[in-house]
């Protein structure tokens, strides 16, 4: 079955859920996003199904992730941004091999020393990422305390619920389109992701699931 088979393979009866905004999205919905060359290959004319849903709790608020999965092995993320615009946030997981061809490793390691005053410049854009990165970046959060938990949490309280304790730093270029941002967890295991901050116009499309 190609990968839009089974939006076309439920019963013609069945009462399809409605989904407009992307704070709806569940598991197994598929979003088909702009063909824009401001978006970066991996995004540009995709459609991305949602395969997890993480919740992420800080000590005043929750957020939400979307786990994305298209035509190809890379694993995207989504988020929203609520500030006097609502905008949408894809980011890449990258790994440590990554990080030290685009920065130099004793200027990255700067976002983790106190204050939290870091300033990153890319030294190295790498293949396939050039429309992931900024040419600089400062730091906007230090050691901000949190528990990441890998379940939906949208509709119930986290109260009880056990999640993994991470410190989460971040930094973001000068006109807020771009960020990276790096979670430490306890355990020392350390996430760094690139992200792309966009309008949410860019989803052109939404599928629910069994539609």
């Amino acid at each position: 079955m190609g990968f839009f088979g089974k939006l076309f393979n439920g019963s013609s009866k069945k009462t399809l859920r409605t989904l407009e905004k992307p704070e709806q999205l569940n598991v197994g919905d598929i979003i088909t996003l702009d063909d824009s060359f401001a978006l970066p290959s991996l995004l540009r004319g995709q459609s991305l199904e949602i395969r997890r849903i993480n919740t992420y709790e800080y000590e005043h608020n929750k957020s939400i992730e979307w786990v994305l999965q298209g035509s190809t092995d890379d694993i995207l993320f989504l988020s929203l941004e609520n500030d006097d615009i609502q905008t949408l946030v894809f980011s890449l997981k990258i790994n440590r091999d990554v990080v030290s061809n685009i920065f130099d490793l004793d200027q990255f390691s700067t976002l983790f020393d106190e204050p939290g005053n870091a300033t990153l410049t890319v030294k190295e854009t790498p293949d396939g990422l050039n429309q992931w990165l900024a040419n600089t970046y400062r730091q906007c959060e230090f050691a901000q305390f949190g528990y990441f938990h890998g379940l939906d949490h949208r509709k119930n309280s986290l109260d009880g619920q056990q999640g993994d304790s991470f410190e989460r730093y971040s930094v973001i270029s000068d006109d807020e389109k771009f960020g990276l941002e790096a979670e430490v967890y306890q355990d020392g295991e350390t996430d760094i992701v690139l992200s792309v901050h966009r309008p949410i116009s860019d989803i052109r499309q939404y599928w629910p699931k069994g539609s």
